[in-house]
């Protein structure tokens, strides 16, 4: 039986990490239009790449959208839409209660008006994309400071975002950067707002296996969850209201029950997040160093919160999210370590810029403009780790992932504040009128994802591990009480702001967020405060990172730009949550030493 091309829906979630037998030329994540260059057809392809991406918006992979931070693909002309379970299981933890427990006994809709709201999910459909370079580095020059370019090359986004913005209620815009800020793209997508449940599978099925089959292959489980989109009558994407009618895709994907033949082709669409195939060995020495470091930081807080749930499901029930997320990261992180020792990733970054090296030096003009490079960027990364765990620690604090809830609740109302009080477009990005009704209803949201009082006790227990910090790592705003070396200290400072604070009524955040600064600071509210003296260090820290990031970026373009004429063009741009093609070939694989899965061409 032979491959179709509606395999792809299943592709599109499932991104195998082995070795197989079988090494291809043009590995990497694609962007559409450079499919034209990849030889596919040769390969097995039996599409017309003009039928599956089109600058108008039209074609197969309009039917792929951007889901609450992962990927999702239309396959009914109703707007259904497949996406992981893991994807959509904020939507069961938000609709979940210890008498309606969607989380654990899965949820299923029998007809459309039993559907329930997917609170505070979007999903972005592609309507195209076009290169802007010269647009965005037009707005800088070499006599600026790193900041002056950084903060340059910000406006000059913001503006073709507000611009084009303009032109309808639902479309969203963002602009990214490729092959390290040597080309830029901008991005146009419908958003829709309305989006519903429609089943999700019980948690025994949906998880099967748990975390430790998690971003393994072969597995068995229930990966999935169909949700639904909804636009109101005239096609708009509005907020959730029951005159809204399902959205009707211009594509969707169809399930293909022909089955396949070992060999076949497949292909991959999607927003992955992130990859680093263009990193220097410096970089990834780094980002190797800091997934070790921020495992166990994850595997800290799931033993923290899987504690203090032990005897309570309305609180297993709230952490749900959290405990859920952490462990996908953990098990992300975990099998990207194990995969760069079996692949023997650094030993091949170490070839590879020996060759670049040999390469660079064999021509004048080269060796001048790259002959240094990597030295530079490995300096460079040892100046970028001093800030790096200095804010991963402060911005962990003001987080509801690594901090108190009612804390970083506060904080976002602190944050939001001040930035509404500059012009629009000279506020940080997340912050600008366009990002309020989301700030608005994560504020609202946030109260289905916190026990008050687990709360409490989870800012004294991240408090007291400052205890063991040396003095010059302490946040300036807990020098004086972590002073006291004393969990006594630390416990009564935090029961003091937890009994004087309103943070934690959410009618009060909301009423906070129309307030100026020094109206917020009247009323004295002691987590306020101390939102207000962390931002100060915050602020800093952002500054900061502004020039370290645009440093980084100048050097990167020069070594991606050399890396580019070395390999002739044929390298793909890193992975930044922008629209990929992938593609590979139904074949087993070698997932460690001595170990070989056979290519299943049936199942039962």
């Amino acid at each position: 039986m032979r491959f179709k091309r509606a395999l792809s829906i299943f592709a599109i979630f499932f991104l195998f990490a082995g070795v197989t037998s079988r090494s291809l030329a043009d590995e990497g994540m694609w962007m559409p239009h450079q499919m034209k260059d990849l030889n596919l057809k040769d390969l097995g392809f039996k599409m017309n790449p003009d039928d599956l991406y089109k600058k108008d918006g039209t074609g197969l992979m309009s039917a792929v959208v951007y889901l609450g931070g992962g990927t999702g693909g239309f396959v009914s002309r109703e707007g259904l839409i497949l996406t992981n379970h893991h994807v959509a299981f904020g939507a069961l933890q938000q609709a979940s209660t210890e008498k309606k427990d969607y989380i654990k006994n899965g949820f299923i809709a029998w007809r459309k008006d039993e559907e329930i709201s997917a609170k505070g999910y979007n999903a972005d459909v592609l309507l195209g994309y076009e290169k802007v370079t010269n647009e965005i580095l037009s707005s800088i020059s070499p006599q600026m400071s790193y900041i002056e370019k950084y903060n340059a090359i910000d406006r000059a986004k913001k503006k073709l975002i507000a611009r084009e913005e303009k032109k309808g209620k639902d479309i969203r815009c963002t602009v990214a950067s490729m092959y390290s800020g040597n080309e830029y793209y901008f991005f146009r997508f419908k958003r829709i707002k309305d989006i519903r449940l429609a089943y999700a599978p019980p948690q025994d099925l949906g998880t099967f296996g748990g975390d430790i089959d998690n971003w393994m292959w072969p597995r068995h489980t229930c990966d999935f969850t169909f949700l639904r989109a909804y636009v109101s009558e005239d096609n708009v994407g509005v907020d959730f209201s029951q005159d809204n009618v399902p959205y009707k895709p211009k594509s969707v994907l169809k399930i293909s029950i022909d089955g396949f033949e070992e060999g076949d082709f497949t292909f991959v669409m999607g927003y992955p997040g992130r990859t680093y195939r263009n990193y220097t060995l410096s970089e990834l020495q780094f980002d190797m160093d800091a997934m070790l470091k921020r495992m166990e930081i994850y595997k800290d807080t799931i033993a923290f919160f899987e504690k203090a749930g032990e005897e309570s499901r309305e609180i297993q029930i709230k952490y749900a999210r959290v405990i859920t997320g952490l462990n996908n990261s953990l098990k992300n992180y975990q099998g990207k370590i194990e995969g760069m020792g079996k692949t023997s990733v650094v030993d091949r970054k170490k070839s590879q810029e020996k060759d670049f090296l040999e390469w660079v030096n064999k021509d004048r003009e080269r060796q001048k403009e790259s002959g240094e490079i990597l030295g530079n960027i490995k300096d460079f990364m040892q100046k970028y780790s001093v800030y790096y765990w200095k804010n991963n620690l402060l911005s962990g604090l003001v987080s509801s992932y690594f901090g108190s809830t009612v804390l970083a609740q506060g904080y976002k109302v602190w944050r939001t504040v001040e930035e509404r009080q500059k012009p629009d477009m000279e506020r940080e990005p997340s912050y600008q009128e366009r990002d309020l009704p989301y700030i608005k209803m994560r504020i609202k949201l946030a109260e289905k994802g916190y026990d008050l009082k687990t709360d409490r006790s989870f800012l004294k227990y991240t408090l007291k591990k400052l205890l063991d910090y040396p003095e010059d790592q302490v946040p300036a705003a807990f020098k004086e009480i972590i002073g006291k070396h004393a969990e006594k200290a630390v416990d009564d400072y935090v029961d003091g702001l937890y009994d004087k604070t309103s943070l934690a009524n959410p009618k009060k955040r909301l009423e906070f967020l129309d307030k100026k600064p020094a109206e917020l600071m009247k009323l004295n509210d002691p987590i306020l405060n101390l939102a207000a003296e962390l931002e100060k260090e915050m602020k800093v820290l952002r500054e900061e990172k502004k020039a370290l990031d645009q440093e980084r970026l100048e050097m990167k373009k020069i070594y991606v730009d050399s890396l580019m004429k070395l390999k002739e063009g044929r390298i793909a741009p890193d992975a930044n949550s922008t629209i990929r093609f992938t593609y590979g070939f139904v074949e087993g694989y070698y997932p460690k030493d001595a170990v070989y899965y056979l290519c299943l061409l049936y199942t039962s």
